[in-house]
Protein backbone atom coordinates (compact mmCIF):
# COMPACT_ATOMS: atom_id res chain seq x y z
CA UNK A 1 0.00 0.00 0.00
CA UNK A 2 1.49 3.06 -0.82
CA UNK A 3 2.11 6.24 1.35
CA UNK A 4 -0.84 8.08 0.07
CA UNK A 5 -3.15 5.48 0.69
CA UNK A 6 -2.26 5.22 4.00
CA UNK A 7 -2.42 8.60 4.70
CA UNK A 8 -6.19 8.99 2.88
CA UNK A 9 -7.33 5.62 4.58
CA UNK A 10 -6.29 7.39 8.15
CA UNK A 11 -7.96 10.54 7.17
CA UNK A 12 -11.11 8.28 6.48
CA UNK A 13 -10.97 6.79 9.54
CA UNK A 14 -10.39 10.02 11.53
CA UNK A 15 -13.92 11.51 9.59
CA UNK A 16 -16.11 8.56 10.38
CA UNK A 17 -15.22 8.93 14.06
CA UNK A 18 -16.32 12.45 14.22
CA UNK A 19 -19.48 12.17 12.62
CA UNK A 20 -20.35 8.82 14.12
CA UNK A 21 -18.32 8.45 17.17
CA UNK A 22 -15.25 6.73 18.37
CA UNK A 23 -15.02 2.98 17.32
CA UNK A 24 -14.51 -0.16 18.96
CA UNK A 25 -10.12 0.38 19.12
CA UNK A 26 -8.88 -1.50 21.93
CA UNK A 27 -7.15 -4.45 19.43
CA UNK A 28 -5.98 -1.75 17.12
CA UNK A 29 -4.89 0.68 19.90
CA UNK A 30 -2.63 -2.57 21.42
CA UNK A 31 -1.20 -3.31 18.13
CA UNK A 32 -0.12 -0.25 17.12
CA UNK A 33 1.40 0.23 20.65
CA UNK A 34 3.50 -2.74 20.22
CA UNK A 35 4.52 -1.78 17.07
CA UNK A 36 6.34 0.87 17.96
CA UNK A 37 7.47 4.25 16.41
CA UNK A 38 6.50 7.99 16.73
CA UNK A 39 2.86 8.93 16.82
CA UNK A 40 2.16 9.38 13.16
CA UNK A 41 3.06 6.01 12.37
CA UNK A 42 1.10 4.46 15.66
CA UNK A 43 -2.12 6.32 14.42
CA UNK A 44 -1.39 4.91 10.92
CA UNK A 45 -1.25 1.34 11.93
CA UNK A 46 -4.20 2.10 14.28
CA UNK A 47 -6.64 2.86 11.08
CA UNK A 48 -4.72 0.43 8.94
CA UNK A 49 -6.01 -2.11 11.64
CA UNK A 50 -9.96 -0.51 11.28
CA UNK A 51 -9.85 0.02 7.77
CA UNK A 52 -9.46 -3.45 7.47
CA UNK A 53 -11.68 -5.20 9.76
CA UNK A 54 -14.14 -2.35 8.70
CA UNK A 55 -14.28 -3.23 5.08
CA UNK A 56 -12.66 0.36 4.18
CA UNK A 57 -9.62 -1.46 2.28
CA UNK A 58 -11.75 -3.39 0.12
CA UNK A 59 -13.72 -0.17 -0.34
CA UNK A 60 -10.65 1.79 -1.12
CA UNK A 61 -9.75 -1.45 -4.09
CA UNK A 62 -13.15 -0.64 -5.65
CA UNK A 63 -12.78 3.18 -5.38
CA UNK A 64 -9.38 2.96 -7.40
CA UNK A 65 -10.68 0.37 -9.68
CA UNK A 66 -14.27 3.24 -10.33
CA UNK A 67 -11.47 5.80 -10.88
CA UNK A 68 -9.72 4.44 -13.66
CA UNK A 69 -13.32 3.71 -15.18
CA UNK A 70 -14.04 7.14 -14.76
CA UNK A 71 -10.99 8.11 -16.43
CA UNK A 72 -11.28 5.83 -18.97
CA UNK A 73 -15.02 7.27 -19.49
CA UNK A 74 -13.36 10.98 -19.72
CA UNK A 75 -10.58 10.29 -22.14
CA UNK A 76 -12.87 8.92 -24.67
CA UNK A 77 -15.29 11.55 -24.55
CA UNK A 78 -12.20 13.90 -24.63
CA UNK A 79 -10.98 11.75 -27.95
CA UNK A 80 -14.61 12.06 -29.25
CA UNK A 81 -15.06 15.75 -28.66
CA UNK A 82 -11.69 16.25 -30.49
CA UNK A 83 -12.10 14.40 -33.49
CA UNK A 84 -15.50 16.66 -33.36
CA UNK A 85 -13.45 19.82 -33.54
CA UNK A 86 -11.71 18.66 -36.24
CA UNK A 87 -14.84 17.42 -38.34
CA UNK A 88 -16.20 21.01 -37.75
CA UNK A 89 -13.49 22.83 -38.63
CA UNK A 90 -12.75 20.89 -41.59
CA UNK A 91 -16.25 21.01 -43.22
CA UNK A 92 -17.12 17.94 -45.54
CA UNK A 93 -14.70 18.87 -48.04
CA UNK A 94 -16.85 19.94 -50.84
CA UNK A 95 -16.44 23.72 -49.95
CA UNK A 96 -13.22 26.09 -49.12
CA UNK A 97 -12.20 26.04 -45.52
CA UNK A 98 -12.29 29.32 -43.63
CA UNK A 99 -9.02 29.29 -42.20
CA UNK A 100 -9.85 31.84 -39.32
CA UNK A 101 -13.37 29.98 -39.21
CA UNK A 102 -11.56 26.20 -38.90
CA UNK A 103 -8.97 27.76 -36.53
CA UNK A 104 -11.68 29.31 -34.06
CA UNK A 105 -13.08 25.63 -33.94
CA UNK A 106 -10.21 24.09 -32.88
CA UNK A 107 -8.63 26.48 -30.78
CA UNK A 108 -11.13 28.58 -29.48
CA UNK A 109 -12.50 26.56 -26.28
CA UNK A 110 -9.61 25.17 -25.72
CA UNK A 111 -7.52 28.90 -25.24
CA UNK A 112 -10.23 30.24 -23.40
CA UNK A 113 -10.81 27.28 -20.88
CA UNK A 114 -6.84 27.24 -20.61
CA UNK A 115 -6.58 30.67 -19.84
CA UNK A 116 -9.47 30.86 -17.10
CA UNK A 117 -7.65 27.53 -15.85
CA UNK A 118 -4.51 29.96 -14.69
CA UNK A 119 -6.26 33.05 -13.65
CA UNK A 120 -8.28 30.60 -11.57
CA UNK A 121 -5.24 28.94 -10.70
CA UNK A 122 -3.04 32.00 -9.77
CA UNK A 123 -6.03 33.89 -8.02
CA UNK A 124 -8.28 31.01 -6.36
CA UNK A 125 -6.60 27.76 -7.19
CA UNK A 126 -9.71 25.76 -7.32
CA UNK A 127 -10.72 26.36 -10.75
CA UNK A 128 -11.48 23.64 -13.10
CA UNK A 129 -13.00 21.53 -9.42
CA UNK A 130 -16.59 21.04 -11.50
CA UNK A 131 -14.14 18.38 -13.74
CA UNK A 132 -12.78 17.04 -10.59
CA UNK A 133 -16.03 16.56 -8.92
CA UNK A 134 -17.40 15.05 -11.99
CA UNK A 135 -14.42 12.64 -11.99
CA UNK A 136 -15.04 12.05 -8.67
CA UNK A 137 -18.80 10.99 -8.64
CA UNK A 138 -18.35 8.88 -11.52
CA UNK A 139 -15.38 7.40 -9.38
CA UNK A 140 -18.06 6.50 -6.56
CA UNK A 141 -20.71 5.22 -8.78
CA UNK A 142 -18.25 3.54 -10.68
CA UNK A 143 -17.20 1.38 -7.76
CA UNK A 144 -20.40 0.25 -6.73
CA UNK A 145 -19.32 -0.09 -2.71
CA UNK A 146 -21.57 2.06 -0.20
CA UNK A 147 -18.53 2.24 1.99
CA UNK A 148 -16.64 3.90 -1.01
CA UNK A 149 -18.51 6.97 0.09
CA UNK A 150 -16.20 8.09 2.58
CA UNK A 151 -13.33 7.94 0.53
CA UNK A 152 -13.89 11.14 -1.46
CA UNK A 153 -14.40 13.90 1.44
CA UNK A 154 -10.99 12.47 3.17
CA UNK A 155 -9.14 12.71 -0.47
CA UNK A 156 -10.33 16.24 -0.41
CA UNK A 157 -9.67 17.25 3.02
CA UNK A 158 -6.21 15.46 2.57
CA UNK A 159 -5.16 17.31 -0.71
CA UNK A 160 -6.36 20.77 0.27
CA UNK A 161 -3.90 21.19 3.83
CA UNK A 162 -1.01 21.09 0.86
CA UNK A 163 -2.91 22.77 -2.00
CA UNK A 164 -2.55 19.49 -4.01
CA UNK A 165 -6.29 19.23 -4.87
CA UNK A 166 -5.06 22.09 -7.50
CA UNK A 167 -1.90 20.16 -9.24
CA UNK A 168 -4.55 17.11 -9.10
CA UNK A 169 -7.15 18.84 -10.80
CA UNK A 170 -4.81 20.54 -13.41
CA UNK A 171 -3.46 17.13 -14.25
CA UNK A 172 -6.79 15.97 -14.66
CA UNK A 173 -7.82 18.96 -16.76
CA UNK A 174 -4.95 19.77 -18.81
CA UNK A 175 -4.34 16.09 -19.56
CA UNK A 176 -7.91 15.72 -20.86
CA UNK A 177 -8.02 18.64 -23.06
CA UNK A 178 -4.04 17.56 -24.45
CA UNK A 179 -6.09 14.24 -25.32
CA UNK A 180 -8.69 16.46 -27.24
CA UNK A 181 -6.45 18.38 -29.03
CA UNK A 182 -3.87 15.20 -30.02
CA UNK A 183 -7.24 13.44 -31.14
CA UNK A 184 -7.87 16.63 -33.32
CA UNK A 185 -4.49 16.64 -35.03
CA UNK A 186 -4.74 13.04 -35.60
CA UNK A 187 -8.39 13.37 -37.44
CA UNK A 188 -7.39 17.01 -39.03
CA UNK A 189 -3.55 14.95 -40.98
CA UNK A 190 -6.43 12.55 -41.63
CA UNK A 191 -8.99 14.61 -43.59
CA UNK A 192 -5.99 16.69 -44.88
CA UNK A 193 -4.53 13.09 -46.65
CA UNK A 194 -7.79 11.97 -48.17
CA UNK A 195 -9.36 14.91 -49.22
CA UNK A 196 -8.91 17.63 -51.30
CA UNK A 197 -9.53 21.43 -49.60
CA UNK A 198 -8.94 24.56 -50.91
CA UNK A 199 -8.64 27.99 -47.78
CA UNK A 200 -10.08 31.03 -47.83
CA UNK A 201 -10.64 34.07 -45.28
CA UNK A 202 -13.72 36.06 -45.55
CA UNK A 203 -14.04 39.44 -44.07
CA UNK A 204 -16.84 42.38 -44.51
CA UNK A 205 -15.16 44.88 -41.87
CA UNK A 206 -11.45 44.36 -41.64
CA UNK A 207 -8.92 44.35 -44.55
CA UNK A 208 -6.43 42.25 -46.48
CA UNK A 209 -3.75 43.29 -44.42
CA UNK A 210 -4.69 42.78 -40.70
CA UNK A 211 -5.40 38.87 -42.18
CA UNK A 212 -1.76 39.30 -43.00
CA UNK A 213 -0.31 40.29 -40.05
CA UNK A 214 -2.39 38.17 -38.38
CA UNK A 215 -1.26 34.95 -40.29
CA UNK A 216 2.41 35.79 -40.39
CA UNK A 217 2.22 36.62 -36.32
CA UNK A 218 0.74 33.28 -35.70
CA UNK A 219 3.06 31.34 -38.07
CA UNK A 220 6.23 32.83 -36.67
CA UNK A 221 6.46 30.55 -33.93
CA UNK A 222 5.65 27.16 -35.66
CA UNK A 223 7.49 28.51 -38.47
CA UNK A 224 10.64 28.10 -36.04
CA UNK A 225 9.73 24.14 -36.03
CA UNK A 226 9.96 23.95 -39.82
CA UNK A 227 6.09 24.73 -40.60
CA UNK A 228 5.35 26.85 -43.57
CA UNK A 229 3.61 29.68 -43.68
CA UNK A 230 2.01 31.23 -46.79
CA UNK A 231 3.34 34.49 -48.26
CA UNK A 232 1.35 37.30 -48.41
CA UNK A 233 1.07 36.78 -52.03
CA UNK A 234 -0.84 34.07 -50.99
CA UNK A 235 -3.20 35.16 -48.08
CA UNK A 236 -3.73 38.10 -50.77
CA UNK A 237 -5.06 35.55 -53.04
CA UNK A 238 -7.12 33.60 -51.25
CA UNK A 239 -9.00 36.78 -50.18
CA UNK A 240 -10.83 36.47 -53.25
CA UNK A 241 -11.01 32.41 -53.88
CA UNK A 242 -9.77 29.03 -52.87
CA UNK A 243 -6.09 29.06 -54.65
CA UNK A 244 -6.29 26.06 -56.83
CA UNK A 245 -1.97 25.65 -56.84
CA UNK A 246 -0.52 22.46 -54.99
CA UNK A 247 2.00 24.70 -52.87
CA UNK A 248 -0.30 26.92 -51.52
CA UNK A 249 -2.64 24.05 -50.55
CA UNK A 250 0.14 22.80 -48.64
CA UNK A 251 1.33 26.10 -47.04
CA UNK A 252 -2.37 26.76 -45.68
CA UNK A 253 -2.40 22.90 -44.49
CA UNK A 254 0.93 23.01 -42.91
CA UNK A 255 0.27 26.34 -41.17
CA UNK A 256 -2.98 24.89 -39.52
CA UNK A 257 -1.70 21.85 -38.51
CA UNK A 258 1.73 24.02 -36.93
CA UNK A 259 -0.78 26.50 -35.34
CA UNK A 260 -3.06 23.68 -34.06
CA UNK A 261 0.70 22.06 -32.70
CA UNK A 262 2.20 25.62 -30.96
CA UNK A 263 -0.93 26.75 -29.33
CA UNK A 264 -3.34 24.12 -29.02
CA UNK A 265 -1.37 20.93 -27.96
CA UNK A 266 1.82 22.22 -26.82
CA UNK A 267 0.37 24.22 -23.96
CA UNK A 268 -1.37 21.79 -22.69
CA UNK A 269 1.62 19.06 -22.31
CA UNK A 270 3.86 21.88 -20.68
CA UNK A 271 1.18 22.02 -17.90
CA UNK A 272 -0.33 18.70 -17.89
CA UNK A 273 3.95 18.51 -17.37
CA UNK A 274 4.07 20.77 -14.56
CA UNK A 275 1.32 20.06 -12.60
CA UNK A 276 2.37 16.28 -12.61
CA UNK A 277 5.59 17.46 -11.25
CA UNK A 278 4.10 19.53 -8.37
CA UNK A 279 1.22 16.63 -7.65
CA UNK A 280 4.43 14.08 -7.40
CA UNK A 281 6.97 16.57 -4.98
CA UNK A 282 3.68 17.68 -3.25
CA UNK A 283 3.01 14.18 -1.87
CA UNK A 284 6.16 13.72 -0.65
CA UNK A 285 5.35 17.24 2.25
CA UNK A 286 1.86 15.22 3.02
CA UNK A 287 1.28 14.51 6.96
CA UNK A 288 -0.87 14.02 9.05
CA UNK A 289 -2.50 17.67 11.18
CA UNK A 290 -1.99 15.94 14.75
CA UNK A 291 -3.46 19.37 15.97
CA UNK A 292 -6.72 18.04 14.56
CA UNK A 293 -8.98 16.60 17.64
CA UNK A 294 -9.65 13.56 15.96
CA UNK A 295 -5.69 12.64 16.64
CA UNK A 296 -4.82 14.74 19.36
CA UNK A 297 -6.92 12.49 21.80
CA UNK A 298 -5.26 9.72 20.60
CA UNK A 299 -1.84 10.23 21.77
CA UNK A 300 -2.45 9.22 25.03
CA UNK A 301 -4.16 6.05 23.76
CA UNK A 302 -1.23 4.96 21.51
CA UNK A 303 1.32 6.69 23.23
CA UNK A 304 0.50 6.42 27.29
CA UNK A 305 2.36 7.97 29.86
CA UNK A 306 1.67 5.54 32.13
CA UNK A 307 0.17 2.19 31.95
CA UNK A 308 -3.63 1.66 32.14
CA UNK A 309 -5.81 -1.78 32.94
CA UNK A 310 -9.31 -2.47 31.69
CA UNK A 311 -11.10 -2.82 28.65
CA UNK A 312 -13.67 -0.31 28.53
CA UNK A 313 -14.72 -0.43 25.03
CA UNK A 314 -18.05 -1.95 24.24
CA UNK A 315 -18.48 -5.25 22.36
CA UNK A 316 -18.71 -4.83 18.38
CA UNK A 317 -22.01 -4.59 16.71
CA UNK A 318 -20.61 -7.77 14.31
CA UNK A 319 -18.03 -10.45 14.66
CA UNK A 320 -15.52 -10.17 12.19
CA UNK A 321 -13.32 -13.20 10.56
CA UNK A 322 -10.21 -14.57 12.36
CA UNK A 323 -6.89 -14.02 10.62
CA UNK A 324 -4.25 -14.73 12.49
CA UNK A 325 -1.73 -11.84 12.10
CA UNK A 326 1.57 -13.88 13.65
CA UNK A 327 3.74 -16.64 12.12
CA UNK A 328 5.28 -19.41 13.43
CA UNK A 329 8.79 -17.66 13.26
CA UNK A 330 7.09 -15.03 15.53
CA UNK A 331 5.66 -17.35 17.99
CA UNK A 332 6.54 -20.48 20.21
CA UNK A 333 5.00 -22.24 23.34
CA UNK A 334 2.03 -23.64 23.69
CA UNK A 335 -0.67 -22.26 26.44
CA UNK A 336 -4.34 -22.76 27.82
CA UNK A 337 -6.73 -20.14 29.09
CA UNK A 338 -10.34 -20.56 30.57
CA UNK A 339 -12.85 -17.81 29.78
CA UNK A 340 -15.65 -17.07 32.94
CA UNK A 341 -15.63 -20.36 34.55
CA UNK A 342 -17.75 -21.14 37.69
CA UNK A 343 -16.08 -22.01 41.03
CA UNK A 344 -17.98 -25.92 41.21
CA UNK A 345 -15.24 -26.75 38.36
CA UNK A 346 -11.62 -27.16 39.33
CA UNK A 347 -8.85 -25.59 37.31
CA UNK A 348 -6.35 -25.96 35.87
CA UNK A 349 -6.52 -29.17 34.63
CA UNK A 350 -2.65 -31.53 34.55
CA UNK A 351 -0.81 -29.96 31.79
CA UNK A 352 2.49 -31.31 30.07
CA UNK A 353 5.63 -29.46 31.00
CA UNK A 354 5.52 -27.40 27.83
CA UNK A 355 1.94 -25.73 28.02
CA UNK A 356 1.92 -22.75 30.38
CA UNK A 357 -1.16 -22.10 32.29
CA UNK A 358 -2.80 -18.17 31.58
CA UNK A 359 -5.59 -18.85 34.23
CA UNK A 360 -9.19 -17.26 33.79
CA UNK A 361 -10.15 -14.69 32.16
CA UNK A 362 -12.81 -13.50 34.24
CA UNK A 363 -12.43 -9.63 35.01
CA UNK A 364 -11.02 -6.87 32.11
CA UNK A 365 -8.09 -6.53 33.89
CA UNK A 366 -7.15 -10.11 33.34
CA UNK A 367 -8.28 -9.44 29.87
CA UNK A 368 -5.60 -6.78 29.49
CA UNK A 369 -2.78 -8.02 30.85
CA UNK A 370 -2.97 -11.44 28.94
CA UNK A 371 -3.63 -9.64 25.68
CA UNK A 372 -0.71 -6.98 26.23
CA UNK A 373 1.85 -10.32 27.30
CA UNK A 374 0.56 -12.18 24.13
CA UNK A 375 0.87 -9.44 21.59
CA UNK A 376 4.48 -9.29 23.28
CA UNK A 377 5.02 -13.13 23.02
CA UNK A 378 2.70 -14.63 20.78
CA UNK A 379 2.16 -18.36 21.58
CA UNK A 380 2.35 -20.89 18.72
CA UNK A 381 -0.59 -22.73 20.12
CA UNK A 382 -3.46 -21.64 22.31
CA UNK A 383 -6.50 -23.54 23.73
CA UNK A 384 -9.06 -21.47 24.96
CA UNK A 385 -11.26 -23.67 27.68
CA UNK A 386 -14.99 -22.27 27.13
CA UNK A 387 -18.22 -23.33 29.42
CA UNK A 388 -20.73 -23.98 26.88
CA UNK A 389 -23.53 -23.61 29.72
CA UNK A 390 -23.24 -20.12 29.13
CA UNK A 391 -24.18 -18.24 25.83
CA UNK A 392 -22.10 -17.54 23.37
CA UNK A 393 -22.58 -13.57 23.61
CA UNK A 394 -20.61 -11.26 21.61
CA UNK A 395 -18.39 -10.18 23.93
CA UNK A 396 -17.08 -13.76 24.69
CA UNK A 397 -17.24 -14.51 21.16
CA UNK A 398 -14.95 -10.84 20.50
CA UNK A 399 -12.57 -12.05 23.27
CA UNK A 400 -11.94 -15.49 21.92
CA UNK A 401 -11.24 -14.04 18.21
CA UNK A 402 -9.23 -11.12 19.63
CA UNK A 403 -7.05 -14.16 21.09
CA UNK A 404 -6.81 -15.95 18.13
CA UNK A 405 -5.65 -13.65 16.46
CA UNK A 406 -2.72 -13.19 18.78
CA UNK A 407 -1.86 -16.99 18.47
CA UNK A 408 -0.52 -18.79 15.47
CA UNK A 409 -2.97 -21.52 15.55
CA UNK A 410 -6.35 -21.65 18.16
CA UNK A 411 -8.36 -24.16 19.40
CA UNK A 412 -11.39 -23.80 21.10
CA UNK A 413 -12.26 -26.12 24.26
CA UNK A 414 -16.03 -26.46 24.90
CA UNK A 415 -16.37 -28.12 28.50
CA UNK A 416 -18.01 -31.47 29.57
CA UNK A 417 -20.64 -30.26 32.24
CA UNK A 418 -20.26 -31.57 36.31
CA UNK A 419 -21.15 -35.17 36.40
CA UNK A 420 -24.98 -35.44 37.19
CA UNK A 421 -25.51 -32.28 35.20
CA UNK A 422 -27.01 -32.23 31.14
CA UNK A 423 -25.61 -29.33 28.47
CA UNK A 424 -28.23 -27.70 26.68
CA UNK A 425 -28.59 -28.91 22.85
CA UNK A 426 -29.64 -25.55 21.74
CA UNK A 427 -27.34 -23.70 23.80
CA UNK A 428 -24.49 -25.80 22.16
CA UNK A 429 -26.05 -25.50 18.88
CA UNK A 430 -25.59 -21.88 19.25
CA UNK A 431 -21.55 -22.37 20.31
CA UNK A 432 -20.98 -24.50 17.33
CA UNK A 433 -22.96 -21.81 14.82
CA UNK A 434 -20.55 -19.12 16.64
CA UNK A 435 -17.31 -20.72 15.94
CA UNK A 436 -17.73 -22.00 12.51
CA UNK A 437 -18.48 -18.55 11.58
CA UNK A 438 -15.25 -17.03 13.18
CA UNK A 439 -13.90 -20.43 11.58
CA UNK A 440 -12.05 -21.73 14.33
CA UNK A 441 -11.42 -25.28 15.43
CA UNK A 442 -13.75 -26.86 18.31
CA UNK A 443 -13.73 -30.11 20.75
CA UNK A 444 -15.20 -31.16 23.11
CA UNK A 445 -12.04 -32.90 24.97
CA UNK A 446 -9.64 -31.23 26.11
CA UNK A 447 -6.19 -30.69 23.22
CA UNK A 448 -3.64 -31.72 25.22
CA UNK A 449 -1.74 -33.54 22.61
CA UNK A 450 -2.01 -30.84 20.28
CA UNK A 451 -0.48 -28.44 22.95
CA UNK A 452 2.57 -30.17 23.49
CA UNK A 453 3.47 -31.73 20.58
CA UNK A 454 1.35 -29.73 17.70
CA UNK A 455 -0.04 -32.79 16.53
CA UNK A 456 -3.62 -34.54 17.37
Amino acid sequence: MTELNTLWLTETIRLREEHAGPLEDLEANRLARSVGGDLPSRIQRRALWLAERDGLVTALKHWLQGARLALIVMAVLAVISGAGLAFAAMGDGLHPVNVFWALGSLLGLNLILLLSWALGLAFAGEHGASLGRLWLWLSEKLARDAKAAQLAPALLLLLQRQKLNRWAIGVLVNGLWLLAMISALVILLTLMATRRYGFVWETTILSADTFIAVTQALGALPALLGFSVPTEQMIRASGDAALSIESARQAWAAWLVGVLLVYGILPRLLLALFCLWRWKSGQTALRLDLNLPGYAQLRERLMPTSERLGISDAAPEQLHRVESGVSEQQSDGALLVAIELDDDRPWPPQLPKNVSNAGILDSRESRHKLLEQLTRFPPARLAIACDPRRSPDRGSLALIAELARSASATRVWLLQAPPGEALDAERLGDWHVALQQLELPFADCAPMNWLETGHD
